[in-house]
């Protein structure tokens, strides 16, 4: 038996043997933690200061390098560095120095902990998990403050790279044809640990417990379908993963093969299978992996990590290089998704008790509306050069779209004072993801040209359940019978009212529910670019009768587990070789009735 089985998230899927390799092991837990001296207190902010200056050219440096696999990661050390540059987080740990007498190394510590309360209340996963980058950018400070050294060229041969958390400069350093798998403590599913390993088609882990158990030169197995790492296998387990990995391989290769070509079931139904995406240069792995538009652009990249607002200018640019890279596919913009807890610098600390239910997308904007019409002028802008859409994210009242539609108009009527191009036409959505939306989505439907349904959080609000919390994540069900209605009911009343209806978030790229919301009539779905050839697998070679059959049984049970048996049913009958290498229901020993 192997020495021990380990378990955590998986980011990116497929399955690697071979030694692990630790980089930055445990240099954390020796973090210096001591009082210092008032006349000796200069000298220490200047040792901070220093620290952080060392590590933006070391940073500057390797942005230099950055090869051609690993290009989109260029912008995520620009991230970084512009964190090394923003007086916010050295200036709040020059501040404990000087009031407290903390040294350098647990100054930054503090500081970091207080902007960890800060991004622990926001409700946008993909932008809480974005706390992991200043806490990476402090920990290469601290390093450098300990006068740790460490030298991420030194592996010989490939490996499989374990840490507490890894960076893209760590990446690019570490020589990407010497990476076979990755594995970290932190990190979720949106984190660059994920993003990293995706674009080198290589599994990762993140999140995984009891990662001291393992050894360097251990000989571990990285098993990206299941979330499990096995520690020293013994023989029979061995030949299990091999022959598992080389099924896996071949089946991968067979769904890439055809991934360009349209996501039509047997009968002639059409679905339009699109990607989410973050940076204009994850455009290349939505067009290699198939996907026909990008059905989700998060444009709050753009504003985090910065001590200025973005200008229309910059914004613009960015919009028109994606439009016009995917036309004449389409591509579908949602307006900014966060709220004043990112931009205290500008707009003033709330002290919000509930951030994510407070001032937050659509509400932020429209109470600083030239912020919001900044934006609006940019992504029309961009229209001029593609097939452009809009959308808008947290609505709960038709009064928000109409609201938001006004300073649309007004901005509209400026570019044509001005004289700039843009489509007058641009089809304008709205995000389905609270209750409340559903609740009056035959209200809104009159309002707006298309709905996108926001699976993620419109589970999260639905159910009153945490996904990130591990005591309740158990009752995060995507096939709770109230999702599966709610969504039903939104694609009910966008049809009735002659609009289209697309669904994003984690539902749309699990196979175990596609069948479902091919049944219910969805138009278009959207996900991560990496899941897109499965999914289009499965559309291809199911047909709608039997979606709907499923959705009729579906729909009149009356529990999880009931309608999770009734789908794994389904998916052993039709998809056969998915349930090999997907078990999102067949592992779940915690469904509530």
């Amino acid at each position: 038996m192997a020495d021990s089985t380990l378990t955590g998230i998986p980011v990116a899927t497929g399955i690697a043997i071979g030694k692990a390799f630790f980089v930055n092991r445990n240099h954390m837990a020796n973090l210096p933690r001591q009082i210092v001296a008032a006349e000796d207190m200069p000298a220490e902010i200047e040792r901070l200061h220093a620290a952080f200056k060392s590590v933006e050219t070391e940073l500057a440096a390797i942005r230099e390098q950055v090869p051609e696999e690993l290009k989109s990661h260029g912008s995520l050390i620009d991230t970084h560095l512009m964190m090394l540059k923003d007086p916010k987080l050295s200036g709040s740990a020059e501040k404990y120095i000087e009031t407290l007498g903390l040294n350098a190394a647990w100054a930054l510590e503090k500081a970091v902990s207080d902007q960890e309360a800060a991004f622990e209340a926001i409700k946008d996963q993909y932008i809480r998990e974005r706390m992991q980058d200043v806490r990476v950018v402090a920990e290469k400070v601290q390093t450098k403050l300990m006068g740790v050294k460490t030298d991420l060229s030194s592996i010989s041969g490939r490996a499989i790279i374990m840490a507490h958390d890894l960076t893209p400069a760590d990446t690019v350093e570490l020589q990407v044809d010497k990476i076979m798998a990755f594995a970290t403590v932190r990190g979720g599913k949106t984190s660059h640990t994920g993003i990293m390993a995706r674009s080198l088609g290589i599994p990762a882990l993140v999140g995984v417990g009891r990662l001291e158990e393992v050894h360097d030169g251990d000989l571990v197995v990285i098993d990206g379908l299941t979330g499990k790492i096995v520690v020293n296998p013994t023989e029979a387990e061995l030949a299990e993963y091999n022959e598992r990995a080389a099924l896996f391989e071949d089946y991968t290769r067979k769904i890439r093969r055809h991934c360009h070509l349209p996501a039509e079931t047997f009968d002639g139904s059409r679905v339009m299978v699109q990607a989410n995406i973050e940076l204009v240069e994850e455009v290349t792995a939505v067009l290699d992996n198939g996907g026909e538009g990008v059905g989700l652009y998060r444009t709050e990249y753009a504003y985090l990590n910065r001590t200025t607002l973005p200008t229309e200018d910059e914004l613009a640019e960015k919009y028109i290089d994606l439009a016009a890279i995917m036309a004449p596919r389409k591509v579908v913009f949602r307006t900014l998704d966060l709220g004043s807890d990112k931009f205290i610098s500008t707009f003033g600390e709330l002290n919000e008790t509930n951030p994510a239910m407070g001032l937050r997308a659509i509400r932020f904007c429209l109470k600083y509306p030239q912020l919001f019409k900044t934006q609006l002028r940019a992504i029309l802008r961009a229209s001029a050069y593609g097939n452009v859409s809009m959308m808008f994210p947290m609505i709960s009242g038709v009064k928000e779209v109409r609201q938001a539609k006004a300073w649309l108009a007004q901005a509209k009527a400026e570019l044509r004072r001005e004289g700039v191009d843009y489509d007058p036409d641009m089809p304008i959505g709205t995000m389905i993801e609270l209750p409340a939306a559903v609740m009056i989505a035959e209200f809104l439907a009159h309002e707006v040209d298309f709905f996108s349904i926001g699976t993620n959080d419109l589970i999260q609000y639905s159910i009153g359940v945490d996904r990130t919390n591990r005591h309740v994540s158990y009752l995060y069900q995507p096939l709770h019978p109230a999702t599966l209605r709610a969504i039903k009911l939104v694609v009910d009343a966008a049809h009735q009212a002659g609009i289209e209806v697309s669904l994003c978030g984690e539902v749309a790229s699990d196979p175990f529910c596609v069948p479902i919301l091919l049944g219910m009539g969805i138009d278009s779905i959207s996900m991560t670019p990496q899941a897109i050839p499965g999914i289009k697998r499965i559309i291809r070679q199911t047909n709608m009768h039997d979606c709907r059959l499923l959705l009729k049984d579906v729909l009149e049970c009356r529990t999880v587990s009931r309608i999770n048996n009734l789908v794994m049913d389904n998916i052993f009958k039709h998809f056969p070789e998915e349930v090999t290498f997907f078990s999102s229901l067949l592992e779940n020993d915690e469904l509530p009735s």
